[in-house]
Formats: structure tokens, sequence, C-alpha cells
């Protein structure tokens, strides 16, 4: 089953190939749905990661923020029993150099809130250092103040909204990066969290907000 990422958004930081730039440059053909959105080159987004249970279904996405850190949505559940799968693009295809790595150390955000789904960020320790297809979407950021006219109270401080112009997030997206770009480079600003039940295009998806989460990466970061 192909499964789907949110990559970019239109609110479009900057140096030679390092962090947030990829060797291989993506292509993006505007609003394209993210429900059967397009394909990605295969490499494009080198920091996206599968979460995967034993039997290798996939159930969430990741972010890769260093070599052996992977930030992903609280909601997900990860449990040190789940991989994280690199370089996949395409889930049916055997012949591909992916990288399995087990997960050392679960760290889920304990301000998380089931209920509100609030502070939804969970970050992996990997045991060990990094050295159906992907698919991509652009889709515009909304003000928090527009997407509280779709959701009301629900949407916080802690969340950004994005899309509810014939793209949506949907099953199996929970934990993937919602990135913006500016120049050159590609800069981490939402984790999927959260959207319609029914997978709407018409609603938009909430994101936990990563920059007002920062804080807590960093210290956890720090001791360990």
């Amino acid at each position: 089953m192909t499964f789907l990422w949110f990559l970019s958004c239109f609110t479009l930081v900057g140096a030679a190939f390092g962090c947030g730039v990829p060797a291989i440059q993506p292509v993006l053909s505007g609003l394209s749905r993210i429900v059967n959105g397009e394909d990605a080159i295969p490499g494009s987004w080198p920091w996206q990661v599968s979460l995967q249970d034993s039997t290798g279904f996939h159930f969430c996405g990741g972010s890769l923020i260093s070599e052996d850190w992977v930030v992903t949505a609280a909601h997900c559940g990860v449990r040190t029993s789940h991989l994280v799968v690199a370089g996949e693009f395409d889930q049916g295809s055997d012949e591909e150099n992916v990288q399995v790595l087990k997960i050392a150390k679960v760290f889920k955000n304990p301000k998380f809130n089931m209920l509100t789904v609030r502070n939804d960020i969970t970050l992996l320790k990997l045991a060990n250092k990094t050295p159906d297809k992907l698919q991509q979407a652009a889709l515009p950021l909304l003000s928090n103040a527009e997407c509280k006219t779709f959701w009301g109270s629900k949407i916080s401080d802690v969340m950004v909204c994005a899309g509810a112009s014939g793209v949506s997030s949907c099953k199996g997206d929970s934990g993937g990066p919602l990135v913006c770009r500016k120049d050159e480079s590609w800069t981490l600003v939402g984790i999927v969290s959260w959207g319609s039940s029914t997978c709407s295009t018409s609603t938009p998806g909430v994101y936990a907000r990563v920059t007002e989460l920062i804080p807590w990466v960093q210290k956890i970061l720090a001791a360990n």
C-alpha cells in the first residue's frame, strides 16, 4: 500500500548540501492532491523515514534531525520494538537499498494530551547512527485564526494548520514532516498530528508546531 507524506508548504534555512539541503533536489508541481498525490524523486527527501512494526507494516512517518535522532508524533505510540526504515521510496519493491534501524529509547513529550492532541511530539534515539512509492504534495499554510474557523477551540499555539485547498492529510501520514522552503534549504515546521476523519481535502490538516516544541527537543538531546 502506498503511504503518503506531507513535504512542502507555500511559505517557502541555506548553504551547500547539508541539513535541509538534499543532494537530489525535489520537484514539486504545485497543489497536487496528497490523497493520490504525485511520486517523489527517489532520494530527494533524505530525512524522511518510515516507522514499521516487526512485520514491515508502515504505521507512521518521521524525520531524521541528526545521525541518531528521529522526531515523530506522540500519538503514534512508538515502542522500542518498532523499526525505523530509512531510504525507502517504494514499499512494493525489494530492490531498494534501505537501512533498517533499531530504536534504543523513546522520549514522549510528558505534556502530550491524547484528548486535545497538544504537544504531539516524540523523539526516538536510534541504537546506531545512520550512515508502495513515496509521495509528495505542496500545500498552503493557514494562520491559526483561519484554522479556528474550521476547528474552533481545538486549535492551540502548539499547532499549525495547512491545506484546505484540495489537499489533506490521511491515515498513515501521522508523524511525517511538514517542511517549508526558503532559498535552497528546507526546514521542519510541523509534524502530522490530526485532521478530518474522512481525509476531507476541504478541511485543513493539523500539525504539531515544531518551533513551540524546540526547547523540549533541545533538553532531551542535550541529556542523551
